[in-house]
């Protein structure tokens, strides 16, 4: 069996693969450019926001006090009137690009880590290269392909929206696959 020491060189690979196909789904393609819509009367809301001292956190609106409350008459008259939601509020001045690329980087390189420390069990050193390929690529779909559908189904996020990630998520695999198939101990 490899160690995982000597699989250093497919976990770079396969993140540095994925940072470049993920950079270009999201800056060169249109792809995802209506995931999120601007808010009406955006200056106004803000200013609501600001004027509430909405710190940042995640919130649920309407938001019942207790699971009684959930079925009480007037909190079923506020989910009924609408708006129904979540928000996630951020830091003033916290939305900076380079912070997030670099945490992006370093979760796919623990995501390859933990791949390469389950392939390391269970494929041998010189494995065939298909197999090696659809181990690492079904592992790489568990951790990227699917871990936006829990946001549609208790968030409310579009579907259209997480078929999207998941349609990037498979792409990351693929690439995680080729990167350990292609580099994987003779």
């Amino acid at each position: 069996m490899p160690t995982l020491v000597e699989l250093w060189l497919p976990i770079v690979v396969a993140a540095v693969f994925i940072f470049i196909a993920s950079s270009v789904i999201h800056m060169a393609t249109p792809i995802h450019k209506s995931d999120a819509r601007k808010l009406p009367n955006e200056d106004d809301v803000l200013a609501a926001m600001r004027q509430n001292g909405l710190a940042p956190g995640d919130y649920m609106f309407p938001f019942p006090a207790s699971m009684a409350e959930m079925s009480s008459p007037a909190m079923l008259e506020k989910l009924k009137l609408g708006p129904v939601g979540h928000l996630t509020v951020r830091s003033p001045g916290s939305w900076g690009i380079g912070p997030a690329l670099m945490q992006w980087f370093a979760w796919t390189v623990l995501i390859g880590v933990l791949i390469a420390y389950v392939t390391t069990i269970v494929m041998p050193r010189g494995a065939p290269t298909m197999a090696v390929f659809r181990m690492t690529s079904a592992m790489a779909l568990s951790a990227y392909a699917f871990t936006n559908v829990t946001a549609s189904i208790w968030k409310g996020v579009r579907w259209s929206t997480t078929l999207k990630f998941v349609f990037d998520g498979v792409v990351y695999a693929l690439l995680t696959g080729a990167a350990f198939a292609w580099l994987w101990p003779r």
